[in-house]
């Protein structure tokens, strides 16, 4: 299809490409989005004019359709009645961010003359006295604008969980 016929595509209103989609494609569609409808169209008229997959090309997508394991559906979980009351009682774990230092270490940032300190809990951080949930939630308190935390404290990730900075 050349750009002068999609150009035309383009004018027409989602029913007629409704229209022309079940022309080309010989069944009616539901999709109501126009950029789709037109590529599909642009795609089939093109397929039909030039010529479609070479017989070596399909064997080969067939061969890697073969190959894989596609899963139509999610595989369904029986609740049973423990599941259906479960509490959560740790909502999130400081110590399994990889990013983050071991509870008790103090993380140091300079900004705008002043020094900040965060201390680093097993459920959160403390800052100036309050606990936080997040480095973000501190970036905002401190700046007033959205950081992600981590990058605002320039913590880099590690390996292991040595504490940088450990103070008693």
């Amino acid at each position: 299809m050349t750009a002068s016929g999609v150009r035309e595509l383009r004018e027409l209103t989602v029913h007629e490409l409704q229209r022309r989609y079940a022309e080309v494609f010989g069944e009616p569609t539901r999709v109501h989005h126009k950029d789709h409808l037109i590529k599909r169209i642009a795609w089939r008229e093109q397929a039909l004019s030039e010529g479609d997959l070479t017989e070596r090309a399909r064997r080969r997508a067939a061969e890697l359709a073969d190959d894989t394991e596609v899963r139509l559906r999610a595989p369904r979980q029986a609740r049973s009645s423990s599941q259906a009351t479960t509490e959560v009682t740790a909502p999130f774990r400081v110590c399994g961010i990889s990013r983050l230092p071991a509870p008790g270490s103090i993380l140091r940032r300079e900004y705008k003359g002043q020094v900040l300190t965060v201390r680093v809990l097993p459920n959160g951080f403390e800052y100036d006295g309050e606990v936080f949930r997040s480095l973000s939630a501190i970036a905002f308190r401190v700046t007033g604008s959205h950081w992600n935390g981590v990058a605002f404290f320039k913590q880099k990730p590690t390996r292991r969980r040595a504490a940088p900075e450990v103070q008693p």
